[in-house]
């Protein structure tokens, strides 16, 4: 009997050492090894993630005319860089942090389940937010538009304020705020990305040479483009289309001319202003819309006279 306890107490020993051991070098190597394996995820992730934010700092269209928008554009997308490492590591802390619980004898099945409940919310309660988030995502990473260009969503137009991954913020010439989700926009017009257009039609009368009138609005147009205080603002040399159009009260001709961006309606106006002055200069008539007036006759509202005018004068 007493052999026999004593090799029932070594077994147990040698039990407790298997567990204990476990307890000491098994589970901390596999939670080591958990932590090794997400932080190479990480890397491999982050490195993708560099990859993404260099093409997005290139850009989708060349900045031919100006450095403003690529610094802008490489600062929003270091910033997106930067949110989705964020993203990233929240995701494997999360995965990872629930698998070195299981190793701790935690019961993991609820935080699952938990989890899964969770998703399944998110998805049928938010999923507008979820389709705003990747807009804006894609949005900013593409460079669509940015604070400060003029844009055309559809529903609203003005000056974007403010762009974030769940709303942009314009603001239209009236004054008026437009909060506007970004997966409600279906396209954007941007109208001060790379560069712009100004488009100016020219109203004459029927009367006037057309040759003529084209000659002059080139040489003013000309005198526009070659001027030094618009030398960096008019990028080509202005073309002259010819007739654009033909009505009953006069002929319309357009002029284009190429520009830096948002400076098109500056341009378009002082081109206005040159056109007015050379117009009157060289005596050609602009066409306006002529009124007769016919007076009411004394009669009107009244009884009608019952004699004519040469009875009358007879009388």
């Amino acid at each position: 009997m007493g052999a026999m306890s004593a090799l029932t107490a070594v077994f147990s020993a040698k039990t407790d050492w298997h567990h204990v051991a476990d307890v000491v070098i098994g589970k901390p190597l596999a939670i080591l090894g958990l932590v090794v394996l997400a932080l190479c995820i990480r890397w491999v992730l982050g490195k993708l993630v560099d990859r993404i934010v260099r093409h997005a700092e290139e850009g989708v269209l060349p900045d031919r005319f100006s450095t403003g928008t690529a610094t802008r554009r490489v600062q929003r997308a270091k910033t997106m860089g930067d949110l989705l490492k964020s993203i990233v590591t929240g995701v494997l802390v999360a995965v990872f942090g629930t698998m070195i619980l299981g190793e701790l004898g935690v019961n993991i099945a609820p935080i699952i389940a938990s989890a899964g409940i969770v998703g399944v919310a998110l998805g049928f309660g938010a999923q507008s937010l979820v389709k705003d988030f990747l807009s804006g995502v894609f949005m900013i990473f593409e460079d669509q538009y940015g604070v400060g260009d003029v844009v055309d969503v559809g529903d609203a137009s003005g000056t974007v304020e403010a762009v974030s991954l769940r709303v942009t913020r314009l603001r239209d010439q009236s004054g008026t705020v437009w909060y506007v989700p970004n997966g409600s926009i279906l396209k954007v017009g941007n109208m001060s990305q790379n560069w712009a257009r100004a488009v100016v039609d020219v109203s004459i009368g029927y009367g006037e040479d057309l040759a003529r009138v084209q000659r002059v609005l080139k040489d003013v147009a000309r005198d526009l483009w070659q001027d030094d205080d618009f030398h960096d603002v008019v990028i080509e040399e202005p073309e002259v289309t010819g007739v654009e159009t033909m009505t009953p009260d006069a002929i319309t001709v357009r002029v284009l001319i190429k520009t830096a961006p948002m400076r098109q309606w500056a341009i378009a106006r002082e081109l206005r202003q040159r056109i007015k002055a050379r117009f009157d200069h060289e005596g050609i008539a602009m066409p306006f819309t002529q009124k007769v007036l016919f007076p009411t006759p004394p009669y009107a509202g009244g009884t009608a006279p019952t004699t004519t005018p040469s009875e009358a004068e007879e009388a």
